[in-house]
Formats: C-alpha cells, sequence, structure tokens
C-alpha cells in the first residue's frame, strides 16, 4: 500500500527527521509537512514534500492538506516553551491546534493511523516521586503548575473525547517520550537545553554566558534523574508505529529504553564536571529569577524547577512488548556519545563514540 503522510511541526527538531525518515521509504509517495514556521534547509529540498506553512491552530491548511488524501497523521507540533506573559497564546496554539489536528484527522476518509507526541512530564515532578518507582501507562497523569506538562495533560483528554466521539475509529496511538536527545539535537543549533547549559555551549549573548557560569559545577539535587531517549529510536518507533497494523484502536506507549535512570553525578561525568549538592528549594529561587530576569528567554518557567529537582522515572517496556520494538540506545549511551544518524551534525574535534 502507499501512503502520504501528514506530519505537523514539520520544521521542529523530530519533525524534520520523520519527514526525511518517511520520504525515504518506497511505499511513501508524498510527506505533507506542515508548520508556522517557514520550511527548513534540511528538507527544504525534498522531492516528496508539500509543505504549508500554517499554524495548525489556523483555518487555512485543513483544506490543502485534505486534497492531498494522506493516510498517515503524525502530530508533533507544539509550542514546547512557555511564551512569557502570554499563555492564552499558547494555549491557543497547543490545545486548540491539537484539536483541530485530531477533528482533521477523524472526519478525513483517507486517513488511517493518527500518532500524537505528548510526554512523561505529564506524570507530574513531585516530592512524593521516587527514582525506585517507573510509572506506566496504567496510572494517571496528574495536574501540576508546570505549563508544558500541564497542557500535554490537557491535550490527551482532548484527544480521548475526540476519539470517543468520533464516527470513524481511525486507530490512534499516544507516544510519551522521555527527554530526546542526540547529536542533531545537541548540534543542529546552539539553543537552551540541559546539555548545551551544562556543558557550556551557551555562548551566544550575555545571560546565556551567565548560565555557563552558574554551571561551572552541576547542582544536582538529592533525587534529580533523568531518563533520555535517542533521536534515532524516536524517529524509529515511529515509524514502526505508523506502517505497522496497530493492535489495538487507541495505544499509549511511554518511549524510553529499558535499565537505569540517569544519575545528576552521570550527567555532570558526562560532560566533565563535577557536582554540588542542593537542596530543591535552591533550584527554586534562582529558576524564578532567571525566568522573570530574562523574560523567558531561559526557559524556567512556572513549575519548571520541579523537574530538576524530584524524579519522573517510566517504564518503556510496553512498545517491546506489543510491537517487538529493540531500543538502539541505553539512556545514559544517549546522553553521553554522539553516535548516530546525525552524527555529521556534531564538530570532528567534539565526537565521541562508545566504540572508543
Amino acid at each position: 500500500m502507499k501512503h502520504t503522510v501528514l506530519i505537523t511541526g514539520a520544521a521542529g527538531y523530530v519533525g524534520t527527521m520523520l519527514v526525511r525518515r518517511f520520504a525515504a521509504r518506497e511505499d511513501v509517495v508524498c510527506v505533507i509537512g506542515l508548520d508556522k514556521e517557514p520550511i527548513p534547509d534540511l528538507i527544504k529540498n525534498e522531492p516528496k514534500l508539500v509543505y504549508i506553512e500554517a499554524n495548525t491552530a489556523d483555518e487555512d491548511w485543513e483544506a490543502q492538506a485534505r486534497e492531498l488524501n494522506p493516510t498517515i497523521v503524525i502530530h508533533t507540533a507544539w509550542q514546547i516553551r512557555e511564551i512569557y506573559g502570554n499563555r492564552p497564546l499558547s494555549w491557543r496554539w497547543n490545545i486548540d491546534g491539537s484539536e483541530r489536528v485530531f477533528t482533521f484527522a477523524y472526519e478525513t476518509p483517507s486517513v488511517e493511523r493518527l500518532i500524537h507526541f505528548s510526554t512523561v512530564a505529564s506524570y507530574g515532578a513531585f516530592a512524593t516521586n521516587t527514582i525506585e518507582h517507573r510509572f506506566t501507562e496504567d496510572e494517571p497523569f496528574r495536574k501540576t503548575d508546570y505549563l508544558y506538562a500541564e497542557e500535554k495533560r490537557i491535550a490527551e483528554e482532548r484527544l480521548e473525547a475526540c476519539f470517543a466521539n468520533a464516527t470513524r475509529k481511525v486507530p490512534t496511538a499516544i507516544v510519551r517520550p522521555a527527554a530526546i536527545t542526540g547529536p542533531r539535537g545537541r548540534f543542529m543549533r546552539i539553543r537552551f537545553g540541559l546539555q548545551a547549559a551544562l556543558a557550556g555551549q551557551l555562548k551566544e549573548s550575555f545571560v546565556y554566558r551567565l548560565v555557563s557560569m552558574m554551571t561551572r559545577f552541576v547542582p544536582v539535587t538529592p533525587t534529580w534523574v533523568r531518563q533520555f531517549i535517542h533521536e534515532d529510536d524516536v524517529v524509529g518507533l515511529v515509524e514502526l508505529l505508523a506502517t505497522t497494523p496497530a493492535k489495538g484502536e487507541y495505544e499509549v506507549f511511554n518511549i524510553c529504553p529499558p535499565g537505569d535512570v540517569v544519575l545528576g553525578k552521570d550527567m555532570a561525568e558526562a560532560v566533565g564536571k563535577k557536582t554540588i549538592l542542593i537542596q530543591p528549594w535552591m533550584a527554586r529561587l534562582p529558576f524564578a529569577f532567571l525566568w522573570h530576569a530574562t523574560r523567558g528567554k531561559i526557559p524556567t518557567a512556572k513549575g519548571s524547577w520541579k523537574g530538576y529537582s524530584y524524579p519522573i522515572a517510566v517504564d518503556g517496556s510496553k512498545l517491546t512488548r506489543e510491537y517487538g520494538y529493540v531500543y538502539q540506545y541505553p539512556s545514559l549511551d544517549a546522553f553521553r556519545y554522539t553516535d548516530g544518524e546525525y552524527e555529521t551534525f556534531v564538530p570532528e574535534e567534539l565526537r565521541r563514540s562508545k566504540a572508543l
């Protein structure tokens, strides 16, 4: 069977990689890229790509996309970082925009598969969480004051309601990734991110240089941990879900490799730094200061300090049990090394292979 794949957020980190992967498949005749940003250089010369520059919350993209008869819809579009002083705009882009995508998928006769990107952050970072507990898909999301996690939680609620009310049951899969990393995510541009901050890569402005100075030692709270999934695994498992007959009508998957979580000291060691132990309240104060002092340029919005203080560890084995997906990279390896499809994005002197 030949496919036409609609990918929202096609100019984003994950979206561009998905465009390239699906365009390379012989059974894909067309990839529709939808994004509010201009087409990025990485995919602008892709012959199978039809690019629609529009926000998912707008009203002018559905007719264009419907004319191309998409069979698979993959929804990655999201305003991840809170817009300083403008939560209503974030809500419109993320919640209203997502609802339009869900409605489009369920009301367009050609669509046979919907995949929606959520997040493990919506399980909630609370002081009662433990490093040992692994959240499973059977456990509910919890309401938090961190906007990214909260909007993702609400988007899942809206998706479930849309599916329940749809007259045509399009097989739907939700993927909840751990922190996505890899050579392209780290080096496609110097951007504010955890690894860039810890490694001292942020030097474009006085504010970024200040952050690099503040992280000469890595501040670590007693229970701060992370789980990482390599960008190649994200693309590979989405390709599998999109092109394999669905096992169920409505499925939810944590996507995270098996094995140990990555402790704060592990992250520090990976970037060649030492740690300094702090308490959660000590993280809260600088997060709030930097958020307001930089008017959101440093993404330390309300509630985000909890994710750097309390653990959220998940069990990602369901995808392996039900679809046979085998993760290529353990969590720490995904953080530590630069192996992968996009290693050419890494400066030669910074490449770090596990084989070494």
